[in-house]
């Protein structure tokens, strides 16, 4: 390991693992990058709450403070060159991170106000706001509750936008596309042919294929490793633009 290396935080999607994006850490790392894959406690594998919309930018920090403060790598880490990758519900975590103020339903809304009153009284009822530690994003196919201009005006820094084309589990290409028109900086944005919103999970073995569903159901003709091979060399490289030594 050498010294002044930029690091980059990996968010997964709702109710996942950070394993579903090995492939594109092990690219950023094999190029020299940090790479911190956090596991969101309560919007995993292992248990999903409705907190998660609250908690996940919060986790993101936590993590990041930890890495530039504790870590065993963070002599080695220059903070000036830091970087988040984001999928589905990372890639709203992303956004939040980078300054988009969400617009949540009424439903939601009541969820917060009863959990802080009844069960998480030390819960804030707002996300953590933007963190200007962050450098650079990479956002793919994310959960958006950004409904205008206005709500992404704040969103300034580097960012390369990811879309399926066909979508899936709440999220269109129609809402990515309204988040590439929104930013008041336009993102290097790609709209990725014939593809699914789990197109951007890692490339399936055979033996997870036959136990994870449509997590590895792609359109007939899509090739999802090939698909990684471009889309792993595209994100190293706008991150390599973007954080420059």
């Amino acid at each position: 390991m050498g010294n002044n290396l930029p690091l980059i935080i990996v968010s997964h999607g709702g109710g996942s693992d950070p394993i579903v994006h090995h492939d594109t850490a092990e690219k950023l790392a094999d190029a020299g990058f940090v790479v911190v894959a956090l596991r969101h406690p309560n919007d995993s594998a292992g248990g999903v709450d409705n907190s998660w919309f609250i908690e996940r930018p919060t986790d993101v920090q936590r993590v990041l403070d930890y890495a530039l403060r504790s870590s065993p790598a963070a002599e080695k880490i220059d903070p000036s060159r830091i970087g988040f990758f984001g999928f589905s519900r990372g890639g709203y975590t992303g956004l939040m991170l980078a300054g988009a103020i969400a617009d949540y339903p009424f439903w939601l809304k009541s969820w917060i106000h009863m959990a802080v009153w009844a069960f998480h009284p030390d819960m804030p009822i707002q996300p953590s706001a933007r963190d200007l530690r962050f450098k650079a994003f990479v956002i793919a196919d994310p959960v958006t509750l950004f409904p205008d201009r206005e709500s992404l005006r704040n969103v300034t820094a580097p960012l390369q936008l990811w879309s399926s084309q066909s979508g899936g589990q709440g999220v269109t290409p129609e809402k990515v596309a309204a988040v590439a028109r929104d930013l008041p900086t336009k993102p290097e944005f790609h709209l990725v042919p014939n593809s699914t919103h789990s197109s951007f999970g890692m490339p399936c073995p055979a033996t997870v294929a036959k136990v994870a569903g449509d997590f590895c159901a792609d359109p007939p003709g899509f090739d999802r490793a090939a698909f990684h091979q471009q889309f792993d060399a595209q994100v190293l490289a706008f991150f390599s633009k973007n954080l420059p030594e």
